[in-house]
């Protein structure tokens, strides 16, 4: 027999959702925010690392069918765009010194990654305190449980990250392919 969720329950999942939100956010701009960052495998490892321990903490049931399913496909479909976004805005080149591929990302980036973290940050907070009932009049018009939007959330989130890393992977490796050229001291 399923048990009703308690408020400090729903506060829990809450601040954990923000707690994550808030490291996944740290771990990306930490990551490349900046001037020559180099593109190493832990680089390109260490989002799916993360993506991989976040969705089982979060991920409750995929929707088979009808809205749920709809907005878990919109969800992915708005993370990777979302993420090629991102990738977008990283300016990927060879240091002319060293010969590394090394990438740059500034305010844009930032500012894309806070926002849309923001955005889902507010939506999480909205649905539990600010918009609760009419919320849950669509959610019961369309058929749409809650674990249907966590995961729409989470599935837009990891799509984000992933496919900002699968964009970054495939730009370093055009530089990769081509070769170094020489630096002749002058």
């Amino acid at each position: 027999m399923a048990q009703t969720p308690t408020i400090e329950s729903e506060i829990a999942m809450l601040t954990k959702a923000l707690i994550v939100n808030g490291l996944v956010l740290f771990a990306v701009l930490e990551a490349d925010l900046g001037p020559a960052r180099k593109v190493s495998r832990f680089r390109l490892l260490r989002p799916l690392l993360l993506c991989v321990s976040i969705v089982p903490m979060f991920l409750v049931a995929l929707a088979t069918h009808g809205t749920g399913l709809a907005l878990e496909i919109a969800g992915g479909v708005a993370g990777a765009l979302l993420g090629l976004t991102a990738a977008g805005l990283m300016t990927v080149r060879r240091q002319p010194t060293t010969g590394r591929i090394v990438t740059r990302a500034g305010a844009a980036y930032a500012t894309l990654w806070i926002a849309v973290v923001a955005a889902r940050s507010l939506f999480s907070i909205g649905a539990e305190h600010w918009f609760s009932g009419p919320l849950a009049t669509w959610m019961a018009n369309y058929q749409v449980t809650g674990a249907a939007i966590t995961d729409t959330l989470i599935i837009m989130a990891v799509a984000m990250t992933l496919a900002r890393t699968i964009g970054l992977a495939v730009r370093a490796n055009q530089f990769r392919r081509e070769p170094a050229v020489a630096q002749i001291a002058a």
